[in-house]
C-alpha cells in the first residue's frame, strides 16, 4: 500500500481543515516546499497536493506551490482541488501534476471528466469521491447531493477509471479513524478499482488495517503533522 502524504494548500500556505470547514483552518507551515523536502527526506514518494483556495473559486490558484514541489522534489505529486476546465488540467499537467484529482466536476460535468479519461488516460486521472452520510459531496464539500458513493464510482468503472480517491467527510481531520466499513462497502461494490483511502487516520495500526483490507494507498495529513504517525515509521512498513 502507497503512503500518500497531504499538503493542503491556501494562500500559499501548508494547512489542515477539518471537516472540510475553512473556519477550522491551521497553519502548519507558512513554506510548503519545506514540508513537501521533509517527507522526501524521509523517503516518501508520493504526494496528494490540494488547492483550497481553488476548491472555493472553481478555477486552480496555487499552481505556483505546484511548480515549486514538482521541481524541487522528486515526489509523485496528484493535484487537486478546482480543476474545473480544460485550460485548469493543462496547467496543472504542465507545472509538474503526475495525476490530477477530480471531484466536483466529474458529479456536475461528466462529460468534461470523461474527455479528460480519454485524452490523458486512467493512469493520470483520479476520481474523488467524497461523501457524507453515502451521498456524494461536491464545491469543496459545501455542497451535498442525492447520488450514492457506490454508484458514482460503479459509473465510472464501467467507463474506465482505475484510480478512486475517497473521503468520508465526518473522519476528515478529526483524529478518530478512517471509515473501515465505508472502503469495504466500496471494493466489494467496485473490486477492480485501486481505491485510496483518506480522512481520518490517526495511527500506524489503521494503515495496517487499511492494507489488510486491499487499499491500494492511505492519504494521511493531519496524523503526521500533530505527531500521531512519525515519518520514521512509515517508510519501513510501506511502500
Amino acid at each position: 500500500m502507497r503512503i500518500i502524504p497531504a499538503i493542503d494548500i491556501i494562500e500559499g500556505k501548508c494547512v489542515r481543515l477539518s471537516k472540510g470547514d475553512y473556519q477550522t483552518m491551521k497553519v502548519y507551515n507558512e513554506d510548503p516546499l519545506e514540508v513537501a523536502k521533509t517527507f522526501e527526506g524521509a523517503g516518501l514518494k508520493f504526494l496528494h497536493l490540494v488547492d483550497l483556495d481553488g476548491a472555493k473559486a472553481s478555477h486552480i490558484v496555487n499552481w505556483r506551490v505546484l511548480e515549486k514541489l514538482a521541481n524541487k522534489t522528486e515526489l509523485i505529486i496528484d493535484f487537486g482541488g478546482g480543476l474545473k476546465s480544460n485550460d485548469d488540467l493543462r496547467i496543472a499537467f504542465e507545472c509538474g501534476a503526475k495525476q490530477i484529482t477530480g471531484g466536483s466536476v466529474a458529479a456536475k460535468e461528466p462529460k468534461l471528466f470523461e474527455s479528460w479519461l480519454l485524452a490523458y488516460g486512467k493512469e493520470k486521472i483520479i476520481l474523488g469521491a467524497d461523501t457524507l452520510e453515502g451521498k456524494i459531496a461536491v464545491s469543496g464539500w459545501q455542497e451535498n447531493t442525492d447520488e450514492s458513493i457506490e454508484e458514482f464510482i460503479k459509473n465510472y468503472v464501467a467507463k474506465g477509471i482505475e484510480y478512486v480517491i475517497s473521503t468520508d467527510i465526518s473522519k476528515d481531520g478529526m483524529l478518530e479513524g478512517p471509515s473501515f466499513k465505508l472502503y469495504e462497502e466500496i471494493l466489494k461494490a467496485c473490486p477492480s478499482i485501486k481505491l485510496i483511502a483518506s480522512g481520518g487516520i490517526v495511527s500506524i495500526e489503521d494503515l495496517i488495517r487499511l492494507k489488510e483490507k486491499g487499499l491500494d494507498g492511505a492519504i494521511i495529513g493531519k496524523a503526521i503533522y500533530e505527531g500521531f504517525i512519525r515519518l520514521e515509521d512509515l517508510g519501513d512498513l510501506f511502500d
